[in-house]
């Protein structure tokens, strides 16, 4: 027989050893456990199958986080709508538990979901490292630009909104480059996340590069070059990274090439850059000419702590003991930029820099290279510059900066233009000696 229940009777329902329950006719009831608790519970079934709906705690004393009775009836009912509508076939009809059920599967999938951490940390494992020769500055920039302010948030949470603001951030701070690179990277790692199934979408579909793409065009003068040689020498910097910026001078190399060069690949005056070091994967043999051998050095070293004469292995080496690899190549323009500030166009009068105006050292103090800013790229772009303003034929520049030859010359012609390259940059470091010597 069902039971009437309300809230006398609930209150004065007492613990047994084992619990119990009291049910009214529509499913609505009680369960008591010995430990005094009562629990609401709505128990109906679904195409033969019993369901078993808990609606809450009784409150009382010992349960003030509880809910009441009508509370309880309430909800009851409302389940019980939806049930009568399910069974009747009605749109609004759904099953209580289920729905339950799958919201608990829901909380229990976003506790688990990976953060925009465990994503970067991912991506760059099974991704960047595997496919990109460059996954240090996909590392990086991450590392700089997203993680301190999406670290700790679930992947699936961003949305196009927060990836605009934080690339609008990056502009307003005077980046625009830094925005476009941060924002391919991050548009490559949700689209890893699509593939691998963690993200059902990426919110970066459909978002534009925030700023113009404008391609590096500067070239250093004569008279920059000769100012440049002068001051290098008493700037700010270590003899390594000064070594370096001046090697991408002389050579007409890449900056990484160029700061991860192993004495491995030296063999008398060539240097040949293994192709898995190279940008487009194609092995390169450079001619090094004497400036070019003295700023490298010699293959060994004195040992600090020996004062044993040792073989070298990079030729411009972390400083971090224990770390066996080559400084970064940002190293050189973090250099550059202490020397020489980043927008620095020589001209007080037409900087925008409101925080350099505001610093009251002399132009000399803040830029001690005595040039407008560069970038150590621009370097490799001002050796081919001046090669070709010497008379050098395209071939033979693109020879020397290993770029890949275009179209059906590419299959046929496998010259190397070792004579050529050499002729070349004999040239070239004649003609940096004589703006040295003035």
């Amino acid at each position: 027989m069902a039971d009437t229940l309300n809230d006398m009777t609930i209150r004065k329902l007492k613990p047994l050893d084992k619990e119990y329950t009291k049910r009214e006719k529509g499913g609505f009831g009680v369960r008591v456990l010995p430990s005094g608790r009562k629990v609401f519970f709505y128990l109906y079934r679904i195409d033969g199958q019993r369901r078993f709906l808990n609606l809450g705690t009784y409150k009382d004393e010992k349960h003030p986080d509880g809910i009441t009775f009508k509370a309880a009836h309430d909800e009851y009912e409302l389940e019980r709508a939806k049930v009568k509508a399910l069974k009747a076939g009605r749109a609004e009809g759904v099953d209580p538990v289920q729905v339950k059920q799958e919201k608990r599967q829901q909380r229990e999938e976003e506790r688990d979901a990976h953060t925009v951490k465990e994503l970067a940390e991912e991506y760059i494992k099974r991704h960047a490292k595997k496919f990109k020769r460059s996954w240090q500055e996909d590392e990086r920039i991450l590392y700089r630009n997203v993680l301190p302010k999406w670290g700790k948030r679930k992947a699936a949470s961003i949305t196009k909104r927060d990836i605009n603001l934080l690339l609008e951030d990056i502009v307003d701070r005077g980046a625009p480059a830094m925005a476009n690179n941060t924002f391919k990277i991050i548009r490559r790692m949700l689209n890893y996340a699509v593939e691998k199934d963690i993200l059902p979408h990426s919110p970066a579909v459909g978002i534009k590069l925030p700023s113009p793409k404008v391609e590096r065009e500067r070239v250093l003068s004569e008279a920059e070059l000769k100012t440049l040689l002068k001051t290098i020498n008493n700037a700010a910097m270590s003899y390594d990274v000064c070594r370096a910026l001046k090697l991408i001078l002389v050579t007409g190399q890449r900056p990484s090439e160029v700061v991860g060069m192993h004495v491995n690949e030296l063999d008398g005056r060539w240097w040949t850059i293994p192709s898995e070091r190279a940008k487009n994967g194609k092995s390169h043999r450079v001619y090094l000419t004497d400036t070019a051998l003295d700023l490298i050095g010699g293959t060994t070293q004195i040992d600090p702590d020996t004062g044993k004469c040792t073989p070298k292995t990079y030729i411009f080496p972390c400083r971090h003991k224990g770390k066996e690899q080559s400084i970064h190549r940002h190293a050189l323009s973090r250099a550059i930029v202490n020397n020489c500030p980043s927008g620095c166009t020589m001209d007080c009068s037409k900087c925008d820099d409101a925080e350099c105006k505001a610093d009251q050292r002399t132009l000399g103090e803040k830029n001690k290279l005595g040039i407008a800013h560069f970038t150590p790229h621009d370097l490799r772009r001002t050796a081919a510059t001046f090669m070709a303003q010497a008379g050098e034929m395209d071939e033979v520049i693109d020879a020397v900066l290993n770029h890949v030859k275009r179209g059906v010359i590419k299959v046929y012609n496998q010259y190397r233009y070792d004579k050529e390259k050499q002729a070349a940059l004999e040239k070239w470091e004649q003609k940096l000696l004589s703006l040295i010597k003035g």
